[in-house]
């Protein structure tokens, strides 16, 4: 019986390497030169800090700029307050999701199913296995996700006959 699984994941390392070469951009940019710009990643969590809220925003596009150009996608980002530390100088914490959380699986088999398309899914963990009969409908079950836009990114693995 065909099957693959719907996962939400990504390599910390190309995150890691994203970082260290916005870090190197930070410190050849003009605008950045007199600024106290620091970015670093802790587990799950990318925290920046800066001068001002303007610096922050740069930052934080320079960021979705870097993830993207090393096949990371920017959905992955779930940003968080702006907080304001010493002075002017604010702080902000991003958090790297990873994993497809009940809510959105509940949602993702509800759609299948309403596409009466004749597959089961079932929750393991943090990812969706998708079995059929035929391969054919679990490339229909693909192009029906991909046609969606869900608030993360969906990767298809371990295709099987």
């Amino acid at each position: 019986m065909p099957t693959f699984d719907i996962v939400s994941k990504f390599e910390v390392s190309e995150i890691d390497n994203a970082l260290q070469n916005l870090d190197r951009e930070i410190s050849q940019r003009y605008d950045f030169k007199s600024s106290k710009s620091e970015i670093s990643l802790d587990k799950n969590q990318i925290s920046i800090s800066t001068d001002d809220e303007y610096k922050l925003t740069q930052l934080q596009e320079m960021l979705k700029v870097h993830l993207t150009k090393r096949g990371i996608d920017a959905k992955v980002l779930e940003m968080g307050k702006i907080e304001s530390a010493a002075g002017q100088s604010v702080r902000q914490i991003i958090t790297l999701i990873q994993g497809i959380n009940r809510d959105l699986s509940k949602q993702i088999i509800q759609m299948v199913k309403e596409s009466k398309i004749k597959v089961q899914i079932s929750i393991q963990g943090e990812d969706l296995r998708v079995s059929g009969k035929k391969r054919d409908e679990l490339q229909d079950v693909i192009s029906l996700l991909k046609e969606n836009e869900f608030n993360l990114p969906l990767q298809f693995i371990n295709f099987r006959d």
